[in-house]
């Protein structure tokens, strides 16, 4: 199989995304992490442009890297200096790493409105730019930037751009969609024209700003690229990068290319989860392979035929990335979907016995009312579990009440008493918290600590509130799904009333009984 360079940005480019800001720390295990997946390239940022770049770099000196190389990012020199002078690529020099990545001009419009110099000069700051590095004993990428509008524009200047980078030594030449604007066969038809003309090894950087950018960097791999760049998660400016983590499932599990090891391939999920997490991102539930809905089947139909045969309604095995199937239960889900799910909760059940039948009426039931289980997969367990009679409580509320909170320029610290038995013995805690559903979970869990020390580590890691049938005004429901964590693991539960409280309330009552119930379990 031929391989594929995985040459990545998440750190630099991705860096640039709306709502993404990494520490020197984050980045630094993001480092890593791409490390052991063995990606080929690891670009770092741009030292000197900023001091956190700078930090990172310094940081990174003391990281040994077992799979990967690290890259540094920067431009050619400056017009009317030299190569040697240039600070931007004495920065490259110090940043100590065995990769540096520059970008120029193969647009003939940016060199002469943007750079506001002669085409020959610009040609001349890219060889000698490279050149400069790779006398320094570094392998140079040369990013042509805004390489596919260039070519539209000027085919012959936007080669000539590349043959400098190639005179000057660079190792590969990447050639960029940087606005994102260029259909997957225009990427074909000029990587293939770019490749017949010069014979050098190619790479591509595409955008998503047309929703093209991994089918993009497909294109120009079948047309004779070896290497592409990307992020995780497709992360980066204005509509983001080439989603790495679809596009090597797609070069591998379609195309045949060789990108990471079986093993790796299997973690691709996992690598999603954790760039989210220290990104501070909501992953997206539909994203392609790594998604959480990717292998999630809802409708009767597609139920039955998976459980006969995966492939007729999945495209891949769903381990062969790291994910797995999963059957959401609602009101078009069926008895089947019921026998399924069951048997996730390692549970016995029987299309035609009377639990399933008793599931499935209370799930149309709540459903009716508007509870949503596939948000809320700790609820419906708890559900199932005492219809079945497979659970028992571990506690009985008896009362939750809330003082008065005071709005608008007063505090909004309310106060809240929770009262429970446990074991025929009766408690009762208040809790002041932020607002009243912070306040129930505080006296909640003062109440039940006695009893369940362990539930010191449920922390509230999301709250989503949602109106149910908004015609009916202040009395409309209200839909309430709260995402809990501890040291382990993450769960939802879901709570439906006309009142946001109760409705928070049923949720926390939930998530608590969830969080016992896995407890006992292990």
């Amino acid at each position: 199989m031929k391989k594929i360079q995985i040459y990545d940005t998440t750190l630099r480019d991705g860096s640039q995304g709306e709502g993404v800001s990494y520490s020197v720390q984050d980045k630094l295990l993001i480092l890593k992490k791409l490390d052991d997946m063995a990606f080929d390239f690891i670009e770092g940022g741009w030292p000197g442009a900023n001091p956190k770049d700078s930090d990172f770099f310094e940081q990174a000196k003391k990281v040994k890297l077992k799979n990967s190389k690290l890259a540094a990012f920067g431009s050619t020199r400056k017009a009317g200096t030299t190569a040697t002078e240039d600070n931007n690529l004495r920065g490259l020099i110090a940043a100590e790493t065995p990769v540096i990545t520059i970008f120029g001009k193969s647009w003939d419009l940016h060199v002469t409105e943007v750079f506001k110099v002669q085409l020959d000069e610009n040609l001349r700051m890219i060889e000698e730019s490279v050149k400069f590095l790779k006398s320094k004993g570094r392998e140079v990428v040369y990013d042509a930037e805004h390489f596919f509008d260039g070519y539209h524009a000027n085919s012959d200047y936007a080669v000539k751009s590349l043959q400098a980078a190639l005179n000057g030594g660079a190792s590969i030449l990447v050639l960029c969609d940087t606005n994102g604007g260029t259909l997957s066969t225009k990427i074909s038809s000029v990587v293939a024209d770019v490749k017949k003309k010069l014979g050098a090894p190619l790479g591509i950087h595409t955008h998503n700003d047309s929703g093209l950018a991994i089918a993009n960097s497909l294109a120009a791999i079948e047309a004779g690229a070896v290497q592409v760049q990307g992020t995780v998660n497709g992360i980066g400016e204005r509509c983001g990068n080439c989603d790495l983590l679809a596009t090597i499932a797609n070069l591998q599990l379609k195309l045949g290319y060789s990108c990471l090891s079986e093993s790796k391939m299997k973690e691709l999920m996992e690598l999603s989860h954790y760039v989210n997490d220290v990104s501070n991102l909501t992953p997206i539930k539909g994203q392609p392979y790594v998604g959480q809905s990717a292998f999630a089947h809802k409708g009767g139909v597609h139920i039955d035929a998976v459980k006969k045969n995966p492939i007729t309604y999945e495209h891949i095995d769903p381990a062969k990335v790291g994910n797995h199937r999963r059957h959401l239960v609602s009101e078009v889900g069926g008895r089947t979907n019921i026998v399924l799910k069951a048997e996730e909760l390692a549970l016995e059940l029987k299309k035609d016995s009377p639990e399933t039948k008793k599931i499935l009426q209370e799930v149309q039931k709540l459903e009716n009312e508007g509870y949503q289980f596939e948000s809320a997969e700790a609820s419906y367990e708890l559900l199932v579990r005492r219809i079945t009679g497979s659970h028992k409580p571990f506690f009985k509320c008896d009362s939750a009440m809330l003082s008065h909170e005071m709005i608008g320029d007063k505090s909004p610290d309310v106060s809240a008493t929770v009262s429970l038995t446990v074991g025929g013995k009766k408690i009762s805690k208040t809790g002041k918290g932020d607002g009243p559903v912070d306040a129930l979970g505080k006296a909640f869990s003062d109440a039940l600590v006695e009893f369940y020390p362990q539930v010191k580590e449920v922390s509230l890691d999301d709250y989503k509130v949602r109106i149910v049938n908004s015609k009916a005004g202040t009395a409309a429901k209200v839909r309430v799904v709260i995402e809990f964590r501890d040291k382990n693991n993450a769960w939802s539960t879901i709570g439906v009333s006309t009142n946001i409280i109760e409705a928070s309330w049923k949720a926390l009552v939930d998530a608590y009984e969830y969080k016992l119930l896995k407890d006992e379990a292990k």
